[in-house]
């Protein structure tokens, strides 16, 4: 599938984005292990999340739904997961396989991942090696890659863990090994990351002590079932939120999107480059916060990205790119090597779209350099990238020409709803 992405002027209009993918695969997870029946409102029903339904119900468990994102989730304790009848297909979802690499450690039978060509390419070393270290037995592919097989039966230690990278995924995986291990699992990161795992144990009533950049748990305990109300993506919204800052004359406004402290590094890095976005009707839902974020037209200007954002908003940079493209002036980023590991090489797939339309970059090992101006259009790739995808729609509102954009169809793993919201408030897009 391709997308035709011809522009359009104003943005206008009020829109609620998918719930956050990341908290609908924990909803699952733990609402499987849970005692008792877990009610989850505002489910993400993309290909990602609906990988690990899949996953949980291959292993046992009732789930009812997704219905309009509503899923009634019958949980069957922490050992009640049975052995699934063939490997779990997880298709694109690296957190999918890394977080469940850390809960099969834990249970009593064999279980195998496996993913689709992009998946398959991804690194999962990263959880494999230290999970091993806890006394868990996985084997990988060549270079750590999937398949992942997680052998059943292990005894598990806990550990203490001192990560050498900022990912959400890796202390998640830990965190999840660590209610199945004797004694306590401690993680320490070296910068912040989201902590929707954290939250949400501690929703299921489960112990969890956070003492600065350390996270820590003890083994053996239970999960009770509770409801859980998923916000609207803030990876999502960020499409939205670049947009309404590049389009002339425009206004939206984004509804009930979680801002939890640790996800909202697009926001400080838009409003650091003069983006216009406020914060209203703040709340709290499930432990997570949430608001309405209203955008409006603004003279972006190219900045330093600071070093403390970037893992507060690593899987929005493609977009963010986008805005660097429109800003006055340079912008520069460091220290986001962990781009070139994601569904595709982030910063090699935008630098040679950027490439095609004219746009002056400068691609380094962990970042990027980029000159705003004026810039065409043109024929890109997403390489099967959706935010890369998205992004180059996104760009088409200051685009001189149409933007023809590659490999589509793996929007539908993190936004179904995409073109529909885009054409809604006013961006041209269409699939071919």
């Amino acid at each position: 599938m391709e997308f035709l992405a011809t522009g359009g002027r104003q943005l206008r209009g009020e829109l609620r984005v998918p719930g956050d993918k990341s908290i609908s695969h924990r909803s699952i997870m733990l609402g499987s292990l849970a005692e008792g029946t877990t009610h989850v409102s505002g489910f993400l029903e993309g290909e990602d999340s609906l990988a690990t339904l899949a996953a949980f119900r291959a292993m046992g468990v009732e789930i009812d739904g997704p219905n309009d994102g509503r899923v009634e989730i019958r949980g069957v304790g922490m050992h009640g997961l049975k052995a699934p009848d063939a490997p779990l297909y997880l298709g694109n979802s690296g957190t999918s396989m890394r977080l469940l690499a850390g809960l099969m450690a834990g249970q009593a039978f064999d279980v195998t991942m496996t993913g689709d060509e992009s998946l398959s390419r991804r690194p999962m070393g990263r959880v494999a090696d230290p999970l091993r270290t806890m006394g868990a037995k996985i084997d990988t592919a060549d270079a750590g890659r999937p398949p992942l097989t997680v052998y059943g039966g292990a005894s598990l230690k806990g550990i203490e863990y001192v990560m050498p990278m900022a990912s959400a995924q890796v202390k998640s995986s830990l965190l999840l090994a660590g209610l199945y291990a004797d004694g306590k699992t401690t993680v320490t990161e070296p910068a912040p990351t989201r902590d929707h795992t954290e939250r949400m144990l501690r929703g299921f009533g489960y112990d969890v002590y956070v003492d600065g950049a350390t996270v820590s748990l003890k083994g053996g305990g239970t999960l009770k079932a509770t409801n859980v109300d998923v916000p609207a993506d803030i990876s999502s919204s960020a499409f939205f939120l670049v947009a309404g800052c590049i389009a002339h004359d425009s206004e939206i406004v984004l509804q009930n999107v979680g801002i939890n402290p640790t996800r909202i590094g697009v926001i400080n890095i838009l409003r650091e480059m003069g983006g216009d976005i406020q914060l209203e009707n703040e709340r709290e839902t499930g432990g997570e916060p949430v608001a309405d974020l209203r955008v409006r037209s603004s003279n972006l200007r190219g900045i330093e990205i600071p070093i403390d954002q970037v893992p507060l908003a690593i899987d929005e940079f493609p977009v963010l790119f986008v805005a660097a493209a429109c800003a006055e002036g340079v912008t520069v980023l460091r220290g986001a090597e962990e781009l070139r590991v994601k569904e595709s090489d982030r910063i090699d797939a935008m630098a040679k779209g950027f490439d095609v339309l004219g746009i002056e970059n400068e691609p380094f090992e962990d970042g990027i350099r980029i000159v705003g101006g004026n810039f065409g259009g043109g024929t890109v790739d997403s390489l099967g990238d959706h935010r890369i995808a998205m992004s180059f729609a996104v760009a088409s509102l200051r685009a001189a020409a149409p933007i023809r954009i590659r490999d589509c169809a793996n929007v539908a793993t993190s936004f179904p709803s995409f073109l529909e919201l885009a054409n809604k408030v006013g961006l041209r897009v269409t699939a071919e």
